[in-house]
């Protein structure tokens, strides 16, 4: 299958899941919605390499699933949703995840977001009520 280059291809540190990308992480993404059943996520407990090889993934994917790598999953076309899927049952939480993915501890993650959100009631009061990120 041949793919068309786009132009958000070239925009750094942006993981855009598009066809290609949902294409080449088919198996990965078909492990990571199968933890929507607890037996499922019971048996990737166990043994998490014998339960990655029933999807066929790629060495690449297998290696960050089994080193909890958020990052090289999302670069490798792991869905964002399905991702929470995995991370959250095992006990990270969105925060982990959100630095994970921005490379800093959870703790400056959680700092940044502090900051970004002070001054945020001004804003809102400027912007008559409405915020947009």
């Amino acid at each position: 299958m041949s793919w068309r280059k786009h132009a958000y291809d070239s925009i750094p540190g942006t993981y855009v899941f598009d066809g290609k990308t949902a294409h080449a992480a088919y198996g990965l993404n078909k492990l990571l919605f199968s933890f929507n059943h607890e037996s499922n996520r019971a048996e990737f407990a166990r043994d998490k390499a014998a339960y990655a090889d029933k999807f066929g993934l790629s060495p690449e994917q297998k290696k960050a699933l089994l080193e909890d790598d958020f990052l090289t999953l999302l670069r490798l076309g792991a869905n964002i949703y399905y991702l929470a899927k995995l991370a959250v049952p095992r006990g990270f939480s969105v925060q982990d995840a959100g630095a994970a993915f921005q490379g800093i501890s959870t703790e400056e993650f959680k700092a940044a977001l502090m900051a970004k959100g002070r001054g945020l009631v001004d804003k809102l009061e400027r912007r008559g009520g409405y915020w947009n990120g």
